[in-house]
């Protein structure tokens, strides 16, 4: 699951999670999932789940939504 994995870069600082990155250093709390996060697709872990992640954050960010001027999409015909 996404959210434990953000979670967990939040709650140790690893620094692998752009939206836990993002949380930290705007001095966010991080709530549970229903009050942090919209479910938008399940999936298993794996290649699939990957490219959702892809495709989303590539949606969101061409509609001006992104939370993190960090992130880099680049172009995808696929997309």
């Amino acid at each position: 699951m996404r959210y434990r994995e953000h979670y967990n870069d939040f709650k140790y600082s690893n620094n692998k999670s752009t939206f836990a990155q993002y949380v930290i250093n705007e001095g966010h709390s991080f709530g549970p999932m229903n009050e942090t996060m919209n479910v938008i697709h399940f999936e298993r872990n794996g290649k699939m789940l990957d490219n959702l992640d892809k495709f989303y954050i590539y949606r969101q960010t061409k509609n001006g939504n992104q939370i993190n001027d960090r992130i880099t999409v680049q172009s995808n015909p696929i997309l």
